[in-house]
């Protein structure tokens, strides 16, 4: 439902736009995240795929603005840190995210000109997230319920619930070739700068166990500490005001990949790479009454 009313409005917006200056796109790569629970850029099991639809509007030959909407899924396990401190600890996660962004990207060359181009972008983004985990019996586990830190119980007044909708400033580059003068095919790597360290469900101190059994129950307990859980693990859950996570530093996801667009209206031309635009609004030869 929700992509339905996303193309509804988008052509919505082409209907009110001159069409000659409208580029449709589909992107389609990998999400990741760095965060407290992954020590590489593409994390083993934490690396997914990312699909996305576009919709451009060319203010000049350099200057394109895009509205797009992103669905991936980032996750990050300890399983798979190189710290022995971070296995033991045995939190892992999962989440999708749905973005909806407004970008500026600018081209170094111009692509009615050359072949390919160098380019860079930066805007705004919103996007909605839901961390979850899987229990000891593979049983899907909704992390923001259970406070896991104590976030929003008495006392722990500095820990507020986080919210599931967030802004985030995404920004990048990449390289696009004009294939002919309506299909580009851009290669791009953007990353997305939260302000939230809550992507991952693990940001600063474990809280005491015992206000967690008290006000979301065991499962609260059982799933903030795993470390109990592994052969040879330490059970003993630690102690309030230990270090849980890193909070000085939010979460990045990011969408790498492929983004292919296509030039609605008027062409320019004369070629591959023709430099005059259509005789008319649409590229078509006009007859004469």
């Amino acid at each position: 439902m929700k992509i339905l009313w996303i193309v509804i409005v988008c052509l919505l917006i082409t209907s009110v736009i001159p069409a000659q200056r409208v580029h449709i796109g589909l992107f389609g790569g990998v999400s990741a995240y760095n965060g407290d629970l992954v020590e590489k850029p593409f994390p083993k099991d934490g690396s997914h795929g990312a699909v996305g639809v576009s919709l451009n509007y060319e203010v000049s030959d350099r200057i394109m603005i895009r509205g797009g909407f992103t669905y991936g899924v980032v996750g990050g396990s300890d399983k798979y840190n190189k710290d022995p401190e971070l296995v033991k600890r045995n939190l892992s996660f999962k989440t999708s995210i749905t973005e909806l962004s407004v970008i500026g990207e600018y081209y170094l060359q111009n692509l009615y000109e050359r072949t390919y181009s160098p380019y860079i972008f930066g805007g705004l983004a919103v996007f909605r997230f839901n961390p979850y985990t899987y229990d000891q019996n593979n049983n899907q586990i909704f992390l923001k319920p259970l406070s896991t830190e104590g976030q929003g119980l008495p006392g722990y007044p500095n820990r507020k619930p986080y919210s599931l909708t967030q802004a985030a400033i995404p920004f990048g580059g990449g390289v696009k070739i004009a294939l002919n003068d309506r299909i580009r095919i851009g290669l791009e790597v953007g990353l997305r700068k939260t302000f939230t360290d809550y992507l991952d469900d693990v940001s600063s101190l474990y809280a005491d166990p015992n206000d967690l059994l008290a006000a979301k129950g065991q499962l609260a307990v059982d799933i903030s500490y795993r470390g109990d859980e592994l052969t040879g693990g330490e059970p003993q859950y630690p102690v309030k005001g230990w270090t849980r996570g890193g909070e000085k530093h939010k979460d990045i996801f990011y969408f790498t990949g492929l983004h292919l667009t296509y030039k609605l209206g008027a062409s320019r031309g004369g070629g591959l790479f023709g430099k005059g635009r259509g005789k008319n609004g649409y590229g078509c030869p006009t007859v004469p009454l």
